[in-house]
């Protein structure tokens, strides 16, 4: 089932270059071959194909992987897989993470001291909007116009219209990304023109919000049901009730307003759907994690033989195996020795806490040398270890899916709403959620609190969601991540304590060759 659709790759070769990009980090067409939409739309299976290129935007770099024909050029194809930029950006900007490579410029998300020439920066940005090109393109051609002009019909028509719906969501979670991580950022739709000279308009930070909003309310009606059968690794109803939610819960960053009423209600949406808690914690994490769908809401699929990638969760597995970590207990063949975690994450874990999966042996918790992988605590949350004990189906490449969203935190949003004021749910209610989530970690109600504050809903986000790609939203939100605040972490401003950092990284910069492309576009504040 996990491989239904993301293995149908198109090689067809629609033009998705936009105009502002950079010289060193293009974007590429999808193949050497100059063929029209008219050329590929002849065989009704490429409105499956071309759909499936768009999510498997999120897994793999480009038509052949782990390397060749990519869809970013100017850097290392794996160092541009969008989750391993997610990571980047999300998780090794925080406490949660520090690296021991220092290729190019990449321990300067360690340190919080980016620039808008970083390289990485770059690739996350492009990534970004390559994944909203593929959609727009896609749009363009299966409108009513174009399907009446190609004579579709029947059941082939129907199922195009859910397409739609689908690539919709796609293109609204990556410009969610975008307003998360860079703000005010060129905007373009299906009914602007493609290529040539358009130069996309900057969208503000607050007309973006409501385009997201508006896309995501217009659409999940129509939308495949919450854990509908074939679905897995596609997006369903419950997936844009989520989107939905995460936007609102961070809406006084983006927006200035709190939205924590409508936190609770689309939170309550995908709870009163059916989905649980899977009963054990590590089974969400490993090899045939598929099997965790229940509470799983939307995955990023992998596959060691199929998807053959260095990010997503291959990067996030061999990167943090090394020292005298065994390979082979994590299901891989060798590890890079790279990712560690900082002092501030471990503390915050009890020693009867089943989700303190931390290697030690070897390993000291102060990190005194960046690059020295035996300094700070490594992580082995992540395996592509089957449940059964034996390995996934490859050592070099993981079958461990990316859980993006998961019922665990829908809980936590909703507990955290309810204390920042939202209405519509109850403190007790809350509290019930929170011990859900705590009597999974703990075995048993040995975790159970009987009350809760904001300092704690954070705390638990850590805890239960390290790695997963949320905390650089989580400590913004918080006011805890940039500026004048008192919460630092080892190495944080490049000093092995940390220190404050100025409040311009709370956003990341519009790269400075797409600032030069494109005059509509206005750098963020400080850079």
């Amino acid at each position: 089932m996990k491989k239904s659709l993301y293995f149908i790759v198109l090689f067809a070769g629609f033009s998705v270059l936009f105009s502002s990009c950079m010289d060193d980090l293009d974007t590429r067409p999808l193949d050497g071959r100059e063929l029209t939409a008219a050329d590929v739309f002849d065989d009704p299976a490429s409105y499956q194909q071309f759909l499936a290129k768009i999510y498997a935007g999120l897994s793999v770099t480009g038509q052949q992987g782990p390397h060749g024909s990519p869809d970013l050029a100017g850097i290392d194809e794996g160092f541009s897989q969008y989750l391993r930029a997610m990571f980047h950006h999300q998780v090794l900007s925080t406490d949660e993470a520090v690296i021991g490579w220092a290729d190019q410029t990449l321990l300067d998300f360690v340190h919080q001291d980016w620039t808008s020439t970083d390289v990485f920066v770059a690739a996350f940005y492009y990534r970004i909007f390559y994944q909203i090109a593929l959609a727009n393109e896609f749009l363009r051609e299966t409108t009513d116009v174009q399907l009446d002009r190609r004579g579709v019909t029947g059941q082939l028509r129907t199922d195009i219209q859910g397409y739609r719906l689908e690539a919709r969501f796609l293109r609204a979670l990556s410009y969610w990304h975008a307003l998360d991580v860079f703000g005010n950022v060129p905007f373009i739709t299906e009914n602007d023109p493609m290529g040539g000279g358009f130069l996309p308009p900057r969208i503000q930070r607050a007309d973006l919000f409501n385009f997201i909003e508006s896309e995501l309310k217009d659409l999940y009606p129509n939308m495949a049901a919450p854990r509908s059968p074939g679905f897995y690794g596609r997006a369903d109803r419950g997936a844009a009730w989520m989107l939905l939610a995460k936007l609102y819960l961070n809406a006084e960053v983006y927006i200035g307003q709190p939205r924590y009423t409508e936190v609770i209600a689309y939170t309550t949406n995908i709870i009163n759907a059916g989905y649980s808690l899977v009963p054990t914690f590590r089974h969400l994490f490993n090899a045939d994690n598929h099997l965790s769908m229940q509470e799983i809401i939307f995955t990023v699929p992998f596959d060691g033989v199929n998807t053959n990638t260095w990010g997503g969760t291959t990067f996030i597995i061999l990167g943090g195996t090394g020292g005298t970590m065994n390979p082979l207990a994590s299901g891989i063949e060798s590890g890079w020795g790279g990712l560690r975690t900082t002092r501030n994450i471990y503390d915050l874990f009890t020693p009867t806490d089943g989700r303190r999966l931390f290697h030690t042996d070897g390993q000291t918790l102060d990190i005194v040398e960046l690059t020295n992988f035996n300094h700070g605590y490594a992580s082995n949350k992540f395996t592509n270890i089957r449940r059964d004990g034996t390995p996934g189906s490859r050592l070099s490449h993981v079958d461990t899916d990316f859980p993006m969203f998961r019922l665990a935190d829908v809980y936590l949003m909703y507990a955290e709403a309810v204390l920042r004021g939202g209405t519509g749910g109850s403190m007790p209610q809350a509290i019930t959620y929170v011990n859900l989530v705590r009597r999974r970690a703990f075995g048993g109600t040995a975790g159970d609190v009987t009350a809760i504050n904001l300092d704690f809903i954070l705390n638990e986000r850590a805890r239960e969601l390290f790695w997963e790609g949320h905390r650089r939203t989580d400590l913004i939100r918080f006011g805890r991540f940039a500026g004048p605040n008192p919460y630092v972490w080892p190495w944080k401003g490049n000093s092995q304590n940390g220190v404050a950092v100025d409040a311009r990284f709370n956003l990341f910069p519009i790269p400075a060759a797409d600032l030069a492309a494109n005059p509509n576009l206005v750098q963020n504040p400080g850079y």
